[in-house]
């Protein structure tokens, strides 16, 4: 626990200069408050500005709510829509045959895919062995020390 001494003697060494420097610092005497002594005064400061501010938002409250007068509103009548006469049902089957589309083909033809050439993979030469040395890691992620 490197750190944690680390942190423990620097701030043991700080806090002894603390109290050194307090102990050979000299101390302002303290200023008595009495009642003979002259009340400090202390002087008026009025800031002018060049800057307007918009002008206040007042509501007046005291006038009355205004209502709304009340709109009837008028209902629409349902208008009956006129009745069709029947249709016979084989006037509509032969409506449903007619829109009907004759199928071109039943099956369109499936073509054979040519088998595809591969090439033949050229022989690799061997490359010579290397060694190769590997660099220490430095930090907290990368030495195996704790």
């Amino acid at each position: 626990m490197p750190i944690a001494r680390y942190f423990l003697f620097v701030g043991g060494v700080l806090l002894a200069l603390l109290f050194a420097a307090d102990a050979f610092v000299t101390k302002e005497p303290v200023a008595n408050a009495t009642a003979s002594a002259a009340p400090i005064e202390n002087p008026i400061v009025r800031i002018r500005s060049d800057r307007k501010w918009p002008e206040r938002v007042v509501y007046d409250t005291s006038l009355p709510t205004i209502v709304p007068p009340k709109v009837e509103i008028a209902v629409a009548v349902d208008v009956p829509a006129p009745v069709a006469e029947p249709v016979p049902a084989k006037a509509l089957a032969r409506e449903s045959f007619a829109q009907l589309k004759p199928a071109a083909d039943p099956k369109p033809e499936v073509k054979a895919v040519p088998k595809r050439k591969v090439a033949k993979a050229r022989p690799v030469p061997p490359t010579p062995m290397m060694r190769v040395a590997q660099q220490p890691q430095f930090g907290f992620f990368g030495n195996n020390m704790w």
